[in-house]
């Protein structure tokens, strides 16, 4: 029984599909999918060495232009900040005296209990204050 070089390919892809779901290695899905390409190409009648050729260009411009993209979007911080992180660095009105020990102010359009970062600092009514951090329902602000 003679099996076609395609037909190769595509185990050779299956074979290397499989580490990539064990192991979470993009790569291994890269070289897989220029073994399918490589498969193209020996079916419509290309020669050993245009498959690997094509399959490893295929794998290599893969490899060299999905990987960095894919490390940029990991390492990039969201592009918003939602829940607590959206309301540090928000500016707040005191409503009533905020000093180390508490205080009221309205920070986006609610009410919140707050504290001063600095126990010697107070803030009197109606003055405008920064959040600098969220400590369970307490504004820290300055």
């Amino acid at each position: 029984m003679d099996i076609d070089a395609w037909v190769w390919w595509l185990i050779g892809a299956v074979g290397l599909g499989i580490p990539l779901v064990l192991t979470a290695m993009p790569e291994f899905g890269m070289f897989s999918a220029g073994a399918v390409a490589a498969a193209v190409v020996a079916a419509i009648g290309g020669g050993t060495v245009a498959q690997v050729l094509v399959f490893a260009v295929v794998s290599v411009a893969l490899i060299a232009v999905v990987r960095p993209i894919a490390t940029r979007h990991r390492v990039q911080s969201p592009q918003f900040a939602s829940g607590i992180d959206a309301l540090k660095g928000r500016q707040a009105v005191v409503l009533e005296r905020v000093d180390g020990n508490g205080g009221r102010i309205k920070l986006a359009g609610e009410i919140w209990s707050a504290r001063s970062l600095d126990a010697d600092m107070s803030f009197e009514a109606g003055q405008q204050v920064d959040v600098v951090e969220i400590d369970g329902a307490t504004a820290v602000v300055m």
